[in-house]
């Protein structure tokens, strides 16, 4: 369960919103107070959380964007259309991601390679670096990367998925160092093995019993996102399931 009024009056940018952290940190996000913004690829799915965010908290935003195919205009378009319609950002949840399977690097398909590069990190940047500007109109503003256990995904097969995660940990502390203590706040959310369609490309669920409910971790986002986050700026923090 998150905080009740822990994010009372935020604005909060929640990307892969239909996807299985995604929702649920949009719920719990929704249930501290915050007012999301859902962003992700299909409509269909985005109504479903629609509803569940609009039966537990304010009123969500819907804004279907296909990062895959987004250009940095694209991203700008977002921004000025949240800075029109609340004049600041107090959060971003980057949950958004892409990963066709285990697969050795020899035989990886070009493009599903570029794929994962450019989802799971440039434009999880291109997001980022658009909204900026409103995160610093925000008393507190705050970005939070989620990502998978680098001793893992490091290992082979993990291909440009893997590749990605590492460019990550890498980006929130040299983010902050450029932004400084006063700037937004950048860090990392590193959540133990969640039960998602993501982990199911790599892992058999019939025999995955380390693998959660990605609910579990909900209310890590939100204290990421919220003030009692700002001990974890420029940092990277690893959460167990309860």
């Amino acid at each position: 369960m998150s905080v009740p009024g822990a994010l009372h009056g935020h604005i909060v940018l929640v990307s892969g919103a239909a996807g299985g952290l995604g929702a649920a940190a949009a719920v719990a996000c929704a249930e501290a107070g915050a007012t999301v913004v859902l962003l992700g690829r299909k409509l269909a799915p985005l109504n479903r959380v629609y509803d569940a965010v609009k039966a537990v908290g304010p009123e969500p935003v819907l804004y279907p964007l296909d990062l895959e195919g987004a250009t940095p205009d694209d991203h700008d378009q977002l921004a000025q259309a949240i800075q029109a319609e609340f004049g600041r950002l107090d959060g971003l949840l980057h949950c958004a991601a892409e990963f066709k399977g285990l697969t050795p690097l020899l035989h990886t398909d070009p493009a599903d390679f570029a794929r994962a590069i450019h989802v799971d990190l440039t434009a999880r940047w291109w997001l980022t670096q658009a909204c900026l500007p409103l995160l610093m109109k925000a008393p507190a503003g705050a970005a939070v990367f989620v990502l998978d256990d680098p001793a893992r995904t490091s290992g082979a097969f993990w291909g440009g998925y893997g590749l990605a995660q590492a460019g990550q940990a890498a980006l929130v502390g040299m983010l902050q160092a450029e932004l400084g203590e006063t700037g937004p706040r950048i860090s990392g959310l590193r959540p133990g093995p969640m039960r998602t369609g993501l982990r199911a490309r790599a892992y058999q669920a019939n025999a995955d019993r380390e693998a959660r409910p990605p609910g579990e971790y909900a209310a890590a986002c939100v204290e990421l996102l919220s003030p009692a986050g700002a001990a974890w700026r420029g940092r990277v923090r690893e959460v167990s399931a309860a």
